[in-house]
Formats: structure tokens, sequence, C-alpha cells
């Protein structure tokens, strides 16, 4: 038997971890997207207030008589705004210019004009990714004052610094909220679907142990969600199975002590019906009346008995094929099912199948087959039993139709299952189970097919690999 002891996965290739990396993983994401808009705004205002600075400083200048700015004025105004030089441009066309002797050259023009979100981000990025400095030549509408134009040189890299000092500080902030979402998602996703999990697996375990335990049964569930649905259909599961391990196990036991009593059991039928048949040539009219239910109770006995022992004898089929005429198999069947009727029980055995038919399978097992099926029928009450057989490339459908009462509906539930598939007094349902098994040993399977003759009788289809000769 395999190791039944449950080992848990450690936490680090656990389920909860996983789903604690995904969810910062998730979030981090999620920051990133918005994180990417963000700069590139950040990036706009950044340029948007340098104009407006340098607006109020060109101001200064123009409240001076004739523009005339001293030399330590015009650098303190520089140095406020951080620029090289400044030019500002008004409807009337006037122009006052502010600069250094020898402003720097110019590597970059950024026109604040045209308005294009694809493209801040584009250049947001392109600023973050500089490894030098680049002079900025920037030009726009005043915040202040929408009429004036201004221009203004600036270096990039002070405007660098600043959005990497913002980025950092989102970063950071995305790092103690992923951190937070990540821990609440994952003691949450413990809670409603690791600790769950881990007691249907451990219930498995434990029923794989020992099945028919019924206290390793998993506790139902009062839960509504999907995880409730599995541990209920689990313990259905579990439940059902140990009930079929529980009969199987009965069936082997009972197959053991049958396959042991098997000599004296046919000795003791052979003694019975050995004496009933001297007692049924006694005149006396008490022992006319009673010896037609002594000997059915017998043929009964020995009905049971030989479809118990066949169907424990055949636990491994290994058909013995040979080539034959379906047609003088399904006859002879015929005449074999005639034989069984008793007491005025007659049954009309309807043979349809081809005459050229031929089929290599083991005769002897299909024989039983046919019969199998024809004595069900005869016992149900069936007046005529019709053999027709359907063949094509790769198969041969054989259909055994009647007109009797047809199968009960707990017959239907339990079919092919062994002391449950007849809801006949005194039936086993191993018949069934025996046609059923000698068909899948060939290669193919039976069916209750539909009843296509409108009498309501049951139609069993037994479907065999065919190939022509």
């Amino acid at each position: 038997m395999s190791d039944t002891q449950l080992h848990h996965p450690p936490f680090l290739r656990g389920l909860s971890f996983r789903l604690l990396v995904l969810t910062m993983f998730f979030v981090m994401l999620a920051e990133f997207l918005i994180w990417t808009p963000s700069i590139a705004r950040f990036r706009k205002v950044y340029l948007e207030e340098s104009l407006a600075r340098a607006h109020l400083s060109m101001l200064a200048v123009e409240g001076m008589p004739e523009g005339n700015v001293n030399k330590s004025l015009e650098e303190a105004l520089l140095q406020h705004t951080d620029a090289y030089g400044i030019i500002l441009n008004r409807p009337d066309r006037r122009m006052l210019m502010l600069s250094k002797d020898m402003p720097p050259k110019v590597d970059l023009m950024v026109d604040m004009h045209i308005d294009s979100f694809v493209g801040f981000i584009r250049d947001a990025f392109e600023t973050l990714v500089q490894n030098k400095n680049r002079v900025l030549r920037v030009i726009g509408p005043s915040p202040k004052d929408t009429q004036v134009t201004v221009e203004v040189l600036i270096d990039e890299k002070t405007m660098r610094a600043a959005m990497l000092d913002y980025s950092r500080r989102i970063f950071n902030l995305s790092i103690v909220i992923s951190l937070f979402t990540a821990t609440l998602v994952y003691f949450s996703l413990h809670w409603l679907m690791v600790r769950p999990m881990r007691t249907i697996t451990d219930s498995m375990a434990r029923f794989r142990e020992a099945p028919e335990d019924e206290t390793h049964i998993i506790d139902l569930s009062m839960r509504t969600d999907e995880i409730g649905v599995a541990q209920r259909e689990l313990a259905v599961m579990q439940d059902e199975l140990r009930g079929a391990l529980q009969q199987k196990t009965r069936l082997a036991a009972l197959g053991t002590a049958v396959a042991k009593i098997n000599h004296d059991l046919r000795n003791t039928l052979a003694t019975a019906v050995l004496a009933s048949d001297r007692l049924a040539l006694v005149e006396d009219p008490e022992v006319k009346v009673t010896m037609p239910r002594l000997m059915n109770a017998i043929d009964r006995a020995v009905n049971l008995c030989s479809q118990t022992l066949n169907f424990v004898s055949d636990a491994k089929l290994q058909p013995q094929t040979e080539r034959f005429l379906l047609s003088a198999l399904v006859q002879e069947a015929g005449t074999t099912v005639a034989s069984y009727g008793k007491g005025g029980e007659t049954t009309q055995w309807e043979n349809t199948v081809d005459a050229g038919i031929e089929l290599t399978a083991d005769r002897e097992m299909l024989f039983r087959v046919l019969t199998n099926l024809g004595q069900n029928a005869l016992e149900a009450g069936a007046g005529w039993v019709r053999i027709s057989a359907e063949t094509d490339a790769q198969w041969i459908s054989i259909d055994v139709c009647d007109d009797g009462p047809g199968l009960a509906l707990k017959a239907r539930e339990n079919l092919f299952q062994p002391f449950a598939g007849t809801s006949r007094d005194g039936g086993t349902g191993l018949g069934l189970v025996i046609v059923r098994d000698i068909a899948r040993a060939h290669g193919g399977d039976v069916v209750l097919a539909e009843d296509e003759t409108g009498l309501g009788g049951a139609v069993f289809r037994i479907r065999l690999p065919y190939a022509e000769g």
C-alpha cells in the first residue's frame, strides 16, 4: 500500500504564498499603470510652473523705467526661475528679453502648445532615461495670461531630479499598499480557500487509508459557495464508494464461500432433483399438487447457483475466438431457451439475422449471452423474442427485443449491478452482469436501447467488433 501520510507543501511552494506574490504583482502593475500618466502630468506641470515663474520675473522687469535692469537684479531673477534666459512675447509684438551674456546651446525645444497625451508620456520616459543634462527651450502660453507667450531656457537635470523623487515616493507608497493588500488577501484566501482545501485533502488521505471506515468521511459543510459544493459532493462520493466497496467485499466473500462449497452444493441439488423425480411418480393427489412448487423451487435454486458460480468464475474472461455463422448460433440459442419453458410457458423465437453474417468471437460465450437475455424475457412473461443484426465496416449491433412488460424503474436504475439489477422475485441480477462482462471482454458493450416496436418490451443492443471475412 502506498504511503498514506499527507505532506502539505512548504510555505514558499504553497498556494497561499503564490497568491501573496500574485497579489503584490498585480498591485504593483496597477500602480505602474497609474504612475505612467502621473509622471507625464508631473513633467507638464513642472514646465508650466517654470513658464509662470518666468512670466512673473518679466513683470518685475516691465515695471522698471525703459526696462533698465541692473545686473544684480537680473541674476536674482534668473536664479529664482532656474533659467538661463527668458523671452516674453505679447500680442502687440513688444518683446522683452532677459538673459545671461552667453546662454548655453539649446539641446531640445519643448512646445507646450502641442497638447498630446501620448507625447507627454513619451517625453517623460525620455527624460527619465537621460544620463546627461540637456538644455531645454520651453515655449508656451503663460499660465497667468494666455495672451502672453513665454520662452525660457532651463536645465533638464533639475526637472529629472524632481521626477525621480516623485517616482520614489510613488514606489514606496505602492510597496506599502501592495504589502497591506497582499496581507489582507493572503489571510482572506487562506481562511476561505486554503484551509477548506486542506480539510478536503486530509479527508481524502484518511479515506484512502481506510475507505470502509465511516468516520473517515468528510463532515458536511454548510457553505453555499463552490468549496461547500465540493465538500458535499466529496462526502456523497465517499459514502457511495464506501457502500460499493462493502458490497464488493461481501461479493468476494460470497464468491469464495460458493467456490468452496461448490462440490457439496451440486451433490445436494442432484439429490434433491433425484428425489423430486421419484416423487413425481407417486399418484397421491397431495403430492401432485405440491410437486410443481417443489420443482420450481429446485429450478430456482439451480439457476441461482449456476449464475453465481458463472459470475465468480468469469472474473477474468479470456475469449477463445473462432469464425462462425451468427444466424446458426441464434437458432441454437432459441432452441435452448424454448426448453426452459415449464407449465405451458412458451416463447416465440424470431431469428431475423442474415444467414450470411459471420462473426469472429467466442461462440460459447456469445451463446451464453443470447440464452441469458432470452431466459430473462421468458421469465418476464414475453410472448416472443426477436433477434436482429446490423453491420458496418467496424461493428456489428445485435438487438434482442421482446414484447414483455419491460424493465421496472428499479431495475433500470441498477442495471448491470450484481444482485441489484432485477425487480423479479428470486432474481439475482447476475445474468445481465455476465452479459456485459462477456461483451466487454470482446471489446464491445451491451446497452438498454430504445423500444422501436411500440410494444413496451425491453431491447438490449450488443455491440461487438466486426470484420467481414
